[in-house]
């Protein structure tokens, strides 16, 4: 279970470092892809510095060992993202999209199920070793 977890968070960040970066840095190839956001910029730009803090939120923390519980609430605020999303999609009849959001959602509950009442990550109770 600890290494597909880690798989899922590694793949889960890759998307959201992907689909955030699109967001922040390429918004007119967003909005030429997505025209119902187009005149949302500000929008869309929260939405993707949210992805990109938790991609980072995903690997970081569970990696480093300092405040571990953040991994899962990187995961928990991604899955609201995508419930979001999913709900965006259905309503303008996107069944497409809303079946690659539902998965990204199912993606991110297994962390947070995973990282948050199965496989907790130890916290590194001394996070600067002594050197003496």
């Amino acid at each position: 279970m600890k290494i597909a977890l880690w798989i899922v968070q590694i793949l889960l960040a890759l998307v959201f470092v992907s689909s955030g970066s699109m967001k922040l840095f390429a918004f007119d190839q967003f909005a030429a892809s997505a025209p119902a956001l187009a005149g949302q910029r500000g929008l869309v730009t929260f939405i993707g510095v949210c992805e990109l803090a938790g991609a980072v939120g995903l690997i970081l923390p569970a990696l480093t060992k300092v405040m571990p519980v953040l991994t899962t609430w990187a995961a928990v605020g991604l899955a609201t993202i995508m419930l979001l999303a999913t709900g965006f999609h259905l309503s303008r009849g996107e069944m497409s999209h809303a079946a690659i959001t539902i998965t990204l959602l199912a993606l991110a509950a297994f962390i947070v199920y995973g990282r948050g009442f199965r496989k907790s990550i130890a916290s590194n109770t001394n996070p600067i070793p002594s050197l003496l």
